[in-house]
């Protein structure tokens, strides 16, 4: 009940006349619908708000398309965005017949995989802090119509801008190729846009830490202060709601997509993880790199598991055109202190509880609900299984010479081959029933139908192959 009064304080505190009811679909994609203030009651908030089920891809068919959505009170914030004054709540999916959450709600799995961590006996709290990615464009074109495909993207940042002729001048300042990281204002043009993201999502309750420009022209990182995991996957999902208006707002546009540039670097999502019972780390030790062997177990889960992984933590055809050795990204499953070129890193502390591995494949297009709540499957299997992640990776694995590493194994190339990894690898996920089959079967045909899709559709590049041949 306290719960449920902080978010009608809210309302009447704010004056809001609506209610923002959110939940993510199968892809990861923050759905709403928006109620007047009259129809949430004690009661609405204890039975729930019905809605139709079968538009969402993934869910339910017309013939049985009313499900349940549960306001976590919890989660209610007022939305900075909307003219009218506006109380955003997440909400749980449940199934009407049976009143339990829907298997195939993200947010339900995340709670389900927290509560099996805990039931499991290996500790308390399960932390995860996402850094995230983006491009910030001031025009977007596309089309994919049958006879006219393409895709033009602007940025005053380009780098082959450096001769375009401005209305208002060419000020000649912009990062060149692979040169955007860190170089201060007028070269980086998003400062003031950043820092408004970050005061934004500071507004609407998430603890913020950092920003600045990546290294690609256009594209950019905001780092919030890590949760547990459930919390964790709220925040990447607000966030990203922040982003995308507040580059609206200053006329831009900005975009999760990890590979909308060619021969520049992509944007991932690296996550930072952790294990804690009360208050003590069960990640710190007298291991390798101050890491404890539950670590080293954990950190061997991922490994082992990190193709069937793939199609949790980098869902889309377009996040293999950033998993591809030269731009930073992480493709050889290792782990190492400090060592970027792993797809496992220990960054470096000198406080014991501040011990973590940062796993470095996964991408913003990630609903991070499934993609967390896998990954923490993956670590438990590693330490209920004592699986030993092998020798660290010490050296700089995109330097070794092609022989050492066709020795080293990969993370997979294309979505295909992690739909195929995750078909044959989900034992670990169906633990506690934190994952069903049911989930992972169609999880996997929403998957099919875009590689399907991409699959039919000539490509620019063929025509530049082929169209003289």
């Amino acid at each position: 009940m306290a719960k449920q009064n902080s978010l009608f304080e809210l309302i009447k505190k704010s004056g809001a006349n609506y209610v923002d009811l959110r939940f993510t679909d199968p892809r990861g994609k923050l759905q709403h619908m928006t109620q007047h203030v009259d129809l949430i009651t004690e009661e609405a908030l204890e039975e729930g708000i019905m809605f139709d089920a079968s538009s969402i891809a993934g869910w339910q068919a017309i013939h049985e398309s009313d499900m349940i959505l549960k306001p976590d009170a919890e989660t209610a914030v007022l939305d900075p965005f909307y003219a009218e004054p506006t109380v955003t709540v997440i909400c749980n999916v449940y199934d009407p017949v049976v009143n339990r959450p829907y298997p195939r709600c993200p947010r339900s799995i995340a709670k389900r995989a927290e509560a099996y961590f805990v039931e499991s006996d290996i500790g308390s709290k399960a932390f995860f802090g996402p850094e995230m990615e983006f491009f910030i464009f001031d025009n977007v074109r596309f089309s994919t119509a049958p006879t006219d495909m393409f895709f033009n993207l602007e940025s005053i940042e380009n780098p082959s801008n450096s001769g375009k002729d401005y209305p208002q001048g060419n000020s000649g300042h912009r990062p060149r190729t692979k040169g955007g990281y860190f170089p201060v204002n007028p070269v980086d043009t998003a400062q003031d846009l950043r820092t408004e993201m970050l005061s934004v999502a500071s507004q609407m309750g998430i603890s913020v830490e950092k920003h600045h420009h990546e290294v690609a022209a256009a594209q950019h990182e905001i780092g919030i202060r890590y949760n547990t995991l459930l919390k964790a996957a709220d925040n990447v999902q607000t966030l990203k709601y922040i982003v995308h208006n507040v580059a609206a707002m200053y006329g831009k546009t900005a975009t999760f997509m990890p590979k909308p540039i060619v021969d520049d670097n992509g944007s991932g999502m690296h996550v930072h993880q952790s294990l804690w019972r009360g208050n003590t780390s069960l990640f710190s030790g007298n291991e390798y790199a101050g890491l404890s062997d539950t670590a080293l177990y954990y950190i061997g889960g991922i490994i082992k598991h990190a193709k069937a992984l793939n199609v949790f933590t980098n869902p889309s055809t377009n996040s293999y055109k950033r998993l591809v050795p030269g731009y930073e990204a992480p493709v050889f499953l290792g782990y190492a202190a400090r060592n970027r070129s792993a797809a496992c890193r220990i960054p470096y502390t000198n406080d014991h509880n501040s011990k973590r591995v940062e796993v470095r494949f996964p991408d913003c297009l990630a609903n991070p609900y499934l993609a967390f709540a896998a990954l923490l499957m993956a670590g438990l299997d590693g330490i209920r299984n004592q699986i030993d992640p092998g020798k660290a990776a010490e050296e700089n694995l995109f330097s070794l010479p092609p022989s050492s590493l066709a020795k080293i194994p990969t993370i997979c190339r294309s979505l295909d081959e992690a739909v195929a990894a995750l078909d044959e690898d989900n034992a670990f996920l169906l633990e506690g029933d934190v994952f069903s089959v049911d989930l992972i079967g169609s999880y996997i045909a929403l998957k099919r139908e875009e590689i399907d899709r991409l699959n039919r559709a000539p490509h620019p590049v063929e025509f530049d192959l082929y169209y003289s041949a």
